[in-house]
């Protein structure tokens, strides 16, 4: 007998049956969604915001130990937006086409991924020094103002899921694939991919976050970010046309291959 959980929000539940994708197996689509989550982690809003916040929970005088907690409530916060993100995703997707998600969809999720790459390629980081961000002046003025105000765990959380939720034009990409993949994994692996990607996703925001507390500093972390933005943005940009490459191949063209056989 399947195992269901009806309050997990990923589990594709299709009248008791198990649903798999017809051409890539499991471990193959676990990779997939691992991939979409180095990605994901390779855009740098989130990190940014931590690093404002770090800065200004430092300027203030503020113990390491509540600069830790604050800025461990953020990641919270970025984990448990990502989360929610891509399992109310899996809902729409599964609402609107059920399991069986048509080749066309797969071919225009692909579409969306070559799109945001060549975007991430061409806008993603503003042509000037340092680290600035495609976001407008206005909106990253206020984020700083924000970060500045922060005092508590519950604001830091909540900025957080602002941060998430700022940076979805670019991050939309491999969240719908995530979301897609998920929808033709057996229950149980939906949930292990879930929580794959979640992890994944944020990992530049833990190892800034881990810098931070082994007392590495601010200014050297930026220093980074700003020596290796360029490689940052074409290996994020490159990703999501490799991804999109590859899926396309397994859901599009190895459909059309195999149906006219």
């Amino acid at each position: 007998m399947p195992i269901s959980l009806p309050f997990c929000p990923v589990y594709a539940i299709n009248k008791g049956e198990e649903t798999k994708n017809k051409h890539m197996d499991t471990l193959t689509s676990l990779l997939v969604v691992g991939f979409a989550a180095l990605i994901h982690a390779s855009f740098q809003l989130s990190v940014s915001v931590l690093t404002m916040l770090s800065s200004h929970t430092i300027g203030a005088k503020r113990s390491h130990a509540k600069l830790m907690r604050l800025t461990l409530s953020f990641i919270a916060g970025t984990k448990i937006m990502t989360l929610l993100l891509v399992s109310f995703l899996v809902l729409v997707l599964l609402d609107i086409f059920g399991t069986q998600i048509p080749q066309l969809v797969w071919a225009c999720a692909c579409g969306l991924l070559v799109g945001v790459g060549v975007a991430v390629w061409l806008f993603y980081y503003r042509r000037e020094k340092g680290t600035s961000l495609w976001v407008p002046r206005s909106f990253a003025r206020h984020l700083n103002e924000r970060s500045k105000v922060t005092k508590t765990a519950a604001e830091s959380f909540s900025l957080g899921l602002t941060g998430v939720i700022s940076e979805l034009l670019f991050i939309i990409g491999p969240v719908v694939i995530t979301a897609l993949v998920l929808i033709g994994l057996p229950s149980i692996w939906q949930l292990v991919g879930l929580v794959i990607y979640t992890v994944i996703s944020t990992l530049s925001s833990l190892i800034v976050w881990g810098l931070i507390g082994s007392g590495h500093s601010l200014s050297r972390i930026q220093k980074w970010r700003e020596n290796n933005k360029q490689f940052l943005r074409f290996a994020g940009g490159g990703g999501l046309l490799i991804l999109g490459f590859f899926v396309y191949v397994n859901e599009v063209v190895f459909h059309i291959v195999g149906g006219g056989m």
